[in-house]
């Protein structure tokens, strides 16, 4: 859904005119060689443009003007090469509204220390602009990541590029519609939430549609449609028996296409990069849609099931930032617990809808009967998802402010074949173990849908967090209830005095 080649960071270097030209000419030259050794790097997910030296405030104000506008610009590095006054930057950074990287790094990696003169000093003083550009920041209250070394260390890279996905998955949040298909589960807490306050806060513009006005895009689905989506399931997945040509239950899985093809089109045509379903509002779809929902989401389409809308947003955003990198991301549900013997884990699923990204294996194209939705036997793929580190991460809405609630992890394969169990899932053990998670979880309202990532960790997400001013409750290896429940009150009073201010 996402081309990372179409996203740019602009990379924005300050100096001014005090040492003449000549300075100001090799300025620009090192600077256009420290972004190309930031562009160069195979792990930045965007293209990195350079920019013309900045040296007054009406050109640092006009290119974070023109930023703001650029669709194509989903964040802003900032460096200061030599000395940068920083009132100069003053009415620049507080017309800036995205995300800003400052990057406190100089030319040259090692000092020359036999030759070295006051013409090589009054050159490279990064860490003499820098210093005066991170007060400023400081003084307006400009949230940004900082990130220090020298460019051609891989772990300064690393950082870098770890922000550049965050300011791709803002982007993709900022501009984001998301159709809901009929309302959420009834009586179910969690997935309600103010969404006017979302598109406020996030962006994303949220709104209900009937799931017959999807009926509608299903049956004019055409049957030459329907054969070329089923000749992709053969060829991409182990299909059933019982489905393949000529099975008995072939038809089933054609009713899948077609599901699969309208909901396309309607997402398609709508222009929306987000959705949810629910069970209890199927209208005339004759399965709940599970293949469907799998194969959108391993495109980059955000979802949530039972109407869930917030982790619907939550996926769409952290697929984004997540774009080219290995590993997988989907929705998920809590579901179980092992509290041993062996290690303690969690098994987690959904009815249907988990996404092959995350899979261990080519999965398998399966039919089971479904206790709930009172409709047909829905197809769905399924499998197990592949051994490795990730994270979960949940979004809940407390009234008067939206939180992010966070766990490391580590998928691990399950102590058996799940040979009875008819639908996708994963198994993980939480840092940094069940009952701190699990009771650190509960105490900051985490919900019972989440989004597994195996492709991000940790910073990315606080990245985000930071450039979407949401709170982040992280549960990892250091954690422990006592410390935990502390930052749970200390971020309640911060919020709320940061509200009233």
């Amino acid at each position: 859904m996402s081309d990372a080649a179409h996203h740019e960071v602009w990379f924005l270097t300050g100096s001014q005119g005090l040492y003449g030209p000549e300075t100001l000419d090799q300025v620009a030259l090192q600077s256009q060689e420290v972004a190309s050794l930031v562009a160069a790097s195979a792990q930045m997910p965007v293209v990195v443009v350079w920019k013309p030296v900045l040296t007054d405030a009406s050109g640092i104000r006009g290119v974070m003007m023109a930023a703001n506008d650029d669709p194509a610009c989903v964040g802003v590095i900032a460096w200061m090469h030599t000395f940068s006054p920083a009132k100069m930057w003053i009415s620049g950074l507080d017309c800036l509204r995205k995300p800003l990287l400052h990057l406190h790094t100089q030319a040259h990696r090692s000092i020359p220390w036999s030759s070295i003169d006051m013409d090589f000093m009054n050159l490279n003083q990064a860490a003499h602009g820098d210093r005066e550009f991170g007060y400023i920041q400081t003084r307006l209250g400009i949230p940004r990541v900082t990130v220090a070394g020298h460019v051609s260390d891989v772990e300064t890279v690393a950082r870098i590029a770890k922000w550049a996905r965050a300011a791709l998955g803002v982007a993709a949040m900022r501009s984001l519609r998301l159709a809901r298909f009929g309302d959420n589960m009834r009586n179910v807490a969690v997935t309600e939430g103010d969404k006017v306050e979302a598109e406020l806060h996030f962006g994303v513009s949220v709104n209900t549609y009937s799931v017959n006005d999807l009926v509608m895009v299903v049956r004019e689905v055409s049957d030459a449609q329907v054969d070329e989506l089923v000749q992709e399931y053969d060829d991409r997945y182990d299909v059933a028996v019982e489905l393949r040509a000529g099975g008995d239950r072939r038809a089933s899985l054609r009713e899948g296409a077609r599901i699969e093809s309208g909901l396309r089109t309607f997402l398609t045509d709508g222009e929306f990069g987000a959705f949810t379903t629910n069970f209890e509002d199927l209208g005339g779809l004759r399965q709940l849609p599970g293949l469907a929902v799998q194969r959108l989401m391993a495109d980059g389409y955000g979802f949530g099931g039972e109407g869930d809308w917030k982790t619907s947003i939550l996926v769409h955003t952290l697929k984004a930032a997540a774009l080219g990198l290995p590993g997988g991301t989907s929705f998920m549900e809590d579901y179980t617990y092992h509290f041993g013997p062996g290690p303690q884990r969690i098994l987690g699923s959904h009815m249907l809808e988990v996404c092959p990204s995350i899979a261990d294996a080519t999965p398998t194209l399966e039919i089971h009967p479904l206790g709930i939705g009172d409709r047909d036997d829905p197809v769905r793929l399924k499998f197990s998802a592949a051994a490795g580190p990730g994270i979960v991460v949940g979004i809940c809405d407390l009234g008067d402010r939206f939180r992010l609630v966070g766990n490391e992890i580590t998928v691990v394969p399950p102590d058996e074949e799940l040979t009875a169990l008819p639908v996708a899932s994963a198994v993980w053990e939480p840092e940094p173990n069940l009952s701190t998670s699990a009771e650190c979880w509960l105490a900051a309202g985490g919900p019972h849908h989440t989004v597994l990532s195996s492709a991000l960790t940790a910073d990315v997400v606080t990245h985000i967090a930071d450039m979407t001013n949401t709170e982040l409750a992280f549960i990892d290896a250091d954690t422990t209830p006592r410390r935990f429940g502390q930052e749970l009150r200390w971020n309640n009073a911060y919020q709320r005095l940061a509200a009233g201010l």
